[in-house]
């Protein structure tokens, strides 16, 4: 292994609280009744402190603040934040910085603020525009709320707002699938993430699942009617579950599936750092209990670290690149893991052979069948990699939003 130049650089900011902890959310989110803005601020900015010497000399290219419900916090914390946090990093000109809001829990002055802050990209968690299946995805907002948040943010001055919906809902029908979609559509957001529900364990849905799920058949159609409603209203697909206009796909989520370097920091945040020198690249994990977190302030937050060997890099490399829709270009593999494509040429030829790869001269990229198949594409390259330590580094959806 051969590090010779380090990828991108993002920043994720965790802020933990909710004001209702949804049956289907396994992130890292707890309820609370107040919430210690001056406190966590300060503890956020004391983590970053400490990784410092992680990234000297290094810009940060993204910034992604996720929940929990991030705009519970006011726009005078966010303000803190951000002062901090320009004292402290080198901003990339022209960086991205999104902020994770629900609907209601900010109004056009809230917005306002947190724009004047510096944030330039803002994503509204949506999830339907159907009332009776927010109530049983145990939403706290209506339809006719969600469609406000979205008009606020605009009035607000973002340019740049990303709606988070999901489909394969207990008890929904293809219709209301894709009237979901049409009433986002209608809205005009620059950017669409669209996922399917799935039971994680440690949900409420996983100790009682919901009735009338829809069975893969219907799930699929769901996915595949959209995909073609959504090209046909000028967003295009570039990830399994985002969709954008023109030149406004998600930075932050690129240089994740890029295999790019990110510092995390909050509660629960985990980071992944390139240290060329060292020639090592290193995952970590912070406290994921809030209260736990902010007592470890003026000590390490820091509660697991790894670096990682060959077959992890290999896996984490693939679990994220073959997201993309399309692909990626086989030099990324050598500049990002130090490692040579070779290493995986057999796992990849045998991908090719069972339909759900395409290898190109220099482009490596799934098949619509990978797609439709995505989980056992991305397990062929499990073979490199010993699953002692799976829980922690495949930790994609925790990490990833939108």
């Amino acid at each position: 292994m051969a590090l010779n130049s380090n990828p991108p650089l993002g920043l994720y900011i965790h802020l933990p609280w909710c004001e209702k902890k949804c049956p289907y959310c396994d992130f890292n989110s707890h309820t609370t009744i107040e919430i210690p803005e001056q406190q966590y601020i300060e503890a956020l900015l004391y983590d970053l402190e400490q990784d410092l010497p992680l990234i000297w000399g290094r810009s940060i290219e993204s910034i992604f603040i996720g929940g929990g419900t991030p705009s519970l916090f006011s726009g005078q914390a966010i303000e803190q934040l951000f002062s901090g946090l320009r004292a402290l990093l080198n901003f990339n000109p022209g960086i991205e910085i999104t902020m994770e809001s629900n609907p209601g829990s900010a109004d056009i002055e809230g917005f306002r603020a947190y724009r004047e802050s510096g944030v330039n990209r803002l994503s509204i968690g949506v999830q339907s525009f159907n009332d009776d299946l927010l109530k049983v995805l145990g939403r706290i907002h209506t339809a006719e709320l969600a469609k406000k948040a979205f008009e606020s943010a605009r009035q607000a001055g973002f340019d740049n707002i990303n709606l988070d919906l999901m489909h394969g809902l207990p008890g929904q029908s293809l219709a209301q699938s894709i009237a979901d979609v049409q009433d986002a559509i209608d809205l005009g957001p620059d950017h669409i993430s669209l996922y399917q529900l799935t039971i994680e364990a440690n949900t409420m849905f996983h100790h009682q699942p919901p009735s009338h799920l829809p069975d893969d058949d219907l799930s699929w159609e769901q996915q595949c009617q959209n995909q073609a409603l959504l090209a046909e209203a000028g967003y295009r697909q570039y990830e399994i579950s985002a969709y954008s206009r023109a030149n406004r796909q998600c930075q932050h989520n690129l240089n994740y599936w890029y295999f790019g370097d990110y510092l995390g920091i909050g509660a629960g945040a985990h980071g992944k750092i390139t240290l060329t020198g060292e020639n090592r690249v290193l995952r970590r994990e912070r406290q994921r209990q809030p209260q736990a977190y902010l007592n470890t302030q003026g000590r390490n937050s820091i509660v697991n670290e790894k670096q990682l060997d060959v077959a992890d890099l290999v896996f984490e490399f693939m679990l994220n690149s073959l997201r993309l829709t399309e692909g990626f270009e086989s030099k990324l593999f050598n500049e990002n893991t130090g490692l040579s494509i070779n290493e995986v040429l057999p796992t990849l030829q045998s991908a090719r052979e069972s339909g759900l790869l395409s290898i190109g001269q220099t482009k490596i990229c799934p098949t619509q069948h990978g797609f439709q198949f995505l989980n056992d594409l991305q397990s062929m390259f499990l073979d490199h990699k010993s699953t002692k330590n799976q829980a922690f580094f495949s930790t994609t959806d925790e990490i990833i939003h939108s």
